[in-house]
């Protein structure tokens, strides 16, 4: 089956996590393969904080998808078998409400307006997406990166709602390094003067900052080893005559510079910062006072946790602490750890290493074909 793109309006007022409401959010997914008579072939994705739900390529859009190489005929999410679903997080700004959405009640884009978002909401609300779908139980949740919070969000705010979840390169918390990491990201974009207290012009937007976070953001997101390997003290052409006596030297400058112009323009800033600040909220200590006590509010039948051991921004011993948690509360819990080469975003690029072990997975815990 072919994916399909749409958008669904959960109408009335939305409840927000941390106090405030917004009016009938919409929120934009694609689908892949088909739902079985059952209902209980359904899988769901949460992706990391900037792609939209394009995660793979469709007749209506051919364009690669951010995890082209996972989804398809025969792939480890194979749409032969599995109705394939991702949601476009509230908040973002590929189609889903959020900070540079129009607000009904004003007429007016909310901007600073939008009420503070958890990860929390992003869960409701992708939940009541597929309550929409008429799915009661989802055969699986897939989270990567920010998603994988999410993710856990999903599963602990409705409880039994899954069968299984997938954690890849996630963990139960931001810890101090990615929170710091992210807290320089946001003033970066902030003390822009086009910034304007989120008031931006659209057509003039704060690209100075964001530029400067993107870099930050891919230097976290890669590896020292790679960086080594990949390009040592390479020299960059093409960047002389510039009169700048601190123009771009090395490869790695040009390859920042590359990324970072690549990201502005495409993605909001504000629905940037909403974002970022909620992936550093999001805490499932705050289920019950403990990790501990959290994990046994979980209703899940098979966890996978995915981990990589030159991931900085969410380290090997997060992955290990996430599915020890799982181990107590869940009979079938698997912790993969991969020796990847590209830190963070192993995920989106090491395809040989991560397609196995979720072909495994979901070969193991497959429904009937639909």
């Amino acid at each position: 089956m072919s994916a399909a793109r749409k958008s669904i309006t959960l109408e009335g007022r939305f409840g927000m996590h941390r106090g405030g409401s917004i009016e009938s959010p919409t929120l934009a997914y694609e689908t892949w393969g088909a739902l079985n008579e059952r209902g209980d072939n359904a899988i769901l994705i949460f992706s990391g904080l900037s792609p939209s739900a394009h995660a793979a390529s469709s007749p209506e859009d051919p364009s690669a998808g951010w995890w082209e190489d996972m989804i398809g005929s025969g792939q480890a999410l194979d749409i032969d078998r599995y109705y394939i679903i991702c949601i476009n997080s509230l908040g973002s700004c590929f189609g889903s409400t959020g900070p540079a959405s129009i607000n009904p009640e004003t007429g007016k884009v909310y901007r600073l307006d939008f009420p503070v978002l958890t990860l929390e909401d992003v869960a409701n609300a992708a939940h009541g997406v597929v309550k929409a779908l008429g799915i009661e139980c989802l055969h699986a949740v897939v989270g990567c990166s920010m998603g994988g919070m999410t993710g856990l969000a999903y599963c602990i705010r409705h409880p039994g709602a899954t069968r299984a979840f997938v954690s890849i390169s996630s963990a139960t918390r931001a810890e101090p390094f990615s929170i710091a990491v992210r807290s320089l990201q946001r003033e970066m974009i902030r003390t822009d003067p086009k910034w304007k207290n989120g008031n931006y012009d659209p057509d003039d937007p704060p690209i100075v900052g964001q530029r400067l976070a993107r870099k930050l953001g891919m230097i976290t997101y890669r590896s020292a080893e790679e960086w080594r390997g990949r390009f040592g003290r390479e020299r960059a052409t093409g960047e002389g005559g510039t009169g700048d006596r601190f123009k771009i030297e090395f490869s790695v400058e040009s390859y920042l510079d590359y990324q970072a112009q690549k990201f502005t323009g495409g993605f909001d800033p504000n629905c940037y910062l909403y974002l970022s600040h909620a992936s550093d909220l999001f805490d499932l200590a705050e289920y019950g006072g403990s990790l501990q006590s959290a994990f046994r509010r979980l209703e899940l039948e098979k966890t996978l946790v995915v981990g990589v051991t030159t991931d900085i921004l969410f380290p090997i011993h997060q992955q290990r602490e996430l599915a020890a948690g799982f181990a107590e509360v869940v009979d079938d819990a698997e912790l993969v750890e991969l020796d990847c080469i590209r830190g963070h975003d192993s995920f989106l690029v090491e395809m040989d290493a991560f397609r196995p072990v979720l072909c495994d997975f979901f070969d193991s815990h497959c429904p009937e074909s639909a």
